[in-house]
């Protein structure tokens, strides 16, 4: 059994940019993954947009951590030269019912923080994106996209410089309290035991599995966890857009929205697909969801034009036709189990609030205040 200081489970974004805050801080940190590499599920299966913190309820932690992640994260990619652009968005209505709502959204995101927000007429909107098909539109100018390997890339890199170490193809198997340590059982070629000051379990879809592994974690303030399935087509051709297209949100999510990347290519998604397993297969029979949905903001969308493109995952902890969620961060205040964090929950807006959330998991308030260092 080996001692250890600080070991984080998960090298999705948000455990990266975790360990990265910990190792600056002084702390020797660990990163396991039983994966080949960083953020190969939730993290790098996205719109990769930056979100700008408008939905998402006032004081909600989802509501904090995005507005304030996203200033950093555009600091922080422009200082380490990652690619993003502040190409804003339209959430676009196309009835007199939905045109009612965008005063709402606006007023939530308001309530958030999020500045330069602006209603539009239909033809302020159209006069913007030509190709557009609305009935009223609400303005986001700080919603971007980002490069978000590049993202985590450079992440991974401020952390190894400041030592943490990140080893891959490294499954946590399971573990037990052990008096103010936890006992980590690790697989892999090398498999060992941790015996670890701090544990982060950053481990996304599996955090929930994770925890409730962890003998002495009390079962009850472990949620279960749900799949929320979201596929993406690509559109063949150009982008008809130079902006980000969103329809008022449905339940379950924000609907089918165009998004580009950094190339200039549209893809439309996520749908909600609930899902029992992850399986990140896309199939091609849901493109007709997907044309009903886009004809109405985009009535020129051609036949044949969506291709099948790739599928994530939301790492819910409600079910299907609940109102919602938040993040949960869940230190030993919590659960009464010294050394471990919890991170139950972290879905979008996950990847722009992933600096935030480190910062205050590892400033003067934040969750890993008090334990031994």
């Amino acid at each position: 059994m080996e001692d250890v200081d600080c070991v984080v489970v998960g090298a999705g974004v948000v455990g990266i940019a975790v360990a990265r805050a910990l190792a600056q801080a002084g702390r020797e940190v660990i990163v396991l993954d039983a994966a080949e590499g960083i953020g190969t599920e939730t993290s790098s299966r996205n719109s990769e947009v930056i979100h700008a913190g408008i939905y998402y309820p006032q004081g909600s932690l989802m509501a904090r951590f995005c507005v304030a992640g996203k200033r950093m994260l555009y600091t922080y990619c422009a200082e380490r030269g990652v690619p993003t652009r502040d190409c804003g968005k339209l959430i676009v209505a196309t009835s007199p019912e939905e045109n009612d709502r965008l005063a709402g959204i606006k007023a939530r995101a308001e309530a958030n923080g999020v500045e330069g927000m602006r209603l539009l007429t239909r033809a302020e909107a159209m006069a913007l994106e030509p190709n557009l098909v609305c009935t009223a539109a609400l303005l986001s100018e700080s919603t971007g996209i980002v490069d978000s390997h590049a993202y985590m890339l450079a992440l991974q890199g401020d952390a190894e410089e400041a030592g943490a170490l990140f080893v891959f193809h490294s499954p946590v198997l399971g573990g037990r309290v052990a008096g103010d340590r936890i006992e980590l059982n690790v697989g892999g070629e090398e498999a060992t035991t941790l015996r670890c000051r701090l544990v982060v379990n950053s481990a996304g879809l599996h955090a929930p599995a994770l925890a409730r592994s962890i003998v002495g974690m009390p079962s009850q303030m472990v949620p279960r966890e749900y799949y929320a399935k979201g596929n993406y087509f690509s559109l063949a051709g150009r982008s008809p857009f130079s902006r980000l297209i969103y329809p008022v949100p449905v339940p379950g999510g924000l609907g089918v929205h165009l998004t580009i990347d950094l190339g200039g290519q549209a893809r439309f998604g996520p749908d909600v697909e609930w899902v029992e397993t992850l399986d990140y297969a896309v199939d091609p029979a849901r493109a007709d969801g997907f044309y009903a949905a886009v004809r109405r903001y985009w009535p020129a969308l051609r036949d044949g034009a969506l291709l099948p493109g790739y599928s994530g995952i939301r790492p819910k902890i409600v079910p299907k036709g609940s109102p919602g969620q938040d993040f949960v961060i869940q230190g030993p205040a919590a659960h009464g189990v010294p050394a471990l964090v919890n991170l139950f929950g972290i879905e979008s807006p996950g990847l722009t609030a992933a600096i935030a959330i480190a910062a205050d998991l590892v400033g003067p308030a934040g969750a890993v205040t008090g334990l031994a260092s």
